[in-house]
């Protein structure tokens, strides 16, 4: 496994969303030697694209991830809209050469209850929009999202759900592992070796805190809880993954009310723990 540093990070700026625009996020990754950046499209739409993917680029920034399309079930089925926005996010991940766009996927439309019909509606949009991101060679990542997000944010939920899918759909797609929702999966070293290198594309730490005191908002830095972090990145650096780490945290009442620099001096502080 390798010795990281803090080139070998990347910063998803939801770590700081309370604190940082985009530019200032950028800025804040050169003075604290942070190798990499993964917007959210809100942060990026909001500095706009073109500027924001030269500000990347005078950095000297990779970009792990554009953070998220997906959301395929919002409207109760697929709709335009849902299609049109997606395609928009694969443009804006191409623009900023990001090396995925991650897709958190939707959850179960209101009313339903036929979590098999919504992963059915999921497969065939992320169909959809690989068949574009293939021609503008984006590669779209599902994250698999905690089985507490099921009914609300993704029906797909552990590392082996989405790589059923991958399989079906074939090249161009992988998965985007966040340790805060696969720690638990007593499969999750199998699913990481059927993954491979080809389709390991972002992997996300954080921490999981006990108690957690919100399921969305209560996230710890590397080290604070529970999660073995190092021993998972040993099984997915095993398989030849040799990207950039990416810090999301979501930490309402911690992390984001802190100085951003204080987050991300700690960030490379918690590099032991990762």
């Amino acid at each position: 496994m390798r010795t990281l540093t803090s080139a070998d990070l990347s910063l998803n700026t939801a770590t700081v969303s309370k604190q940082w625009t985009l530019a200032e996020c950028i800025d804040g990754c050169a003075r604290h030697g942070i190798g990499g950046i993964s917007p959210w499209r809100d942060k990026l739409q909001d500095c706009g694209v073109d500027r924001a993917a030269k500000l990347i680029r005078d950095a000297g920034l990779g970009v792990s991830g554009l953070c998220r399309g997906g959301w395929y079930t919002a409207e109760g089925a697929l709709t335009q809209t849902v299609l049109d926005d997606n395609k928009r996010a694969v443009d804006e991940a191409a623009a900023i050469e990001a090396a995925c766009l991650v897709m958190v996927v939707g959850g179960l439309p209101d009313g339903s209850r036929d979590i098999d019909g919504a992963r059915a509606i999921v497969t065939d949009g992320l169909s959809a929009t690989l068949d574009y991101a293939r021609t503008v060679g984006v590669k779209i990542a599902i994250e698999p999202l905690h089985p507490m997000y099921a009914a609300d944010r993704a029906c797909v939920n552990t590392t082996g759900q989405a790589l059923d899918i991958c399989d079906r759909l074939g090249n161009g797609i992988g998965v985007a592992l966040d340790v805060y929702h696969v720690w638990w999966d007593p499969d999750l070293a199998a699913q990481i070796a059927r993954a491979g290198k080809d389709r390991l594309l972002a992997f996300h730490v954080c921490d999981w805190l006990n108690p957690t005191r919100d399921m969305l908002t209560d996230r710890g830095m590397m080290g604070e809880g529970v999660i073995d972090i190092p021993a998972i990145r040993s099984v997915v650096e095993a398989q030849g993954f040799d990207g950039l780490v990416e810090v999301e945290i979501f930490s309402a009442e911690d992390w984001w009310t802190r100085p951003a620099d204080e987050v991300l001096a700690a960030m490379t502080g918690a590099l032991p723990s990762i």
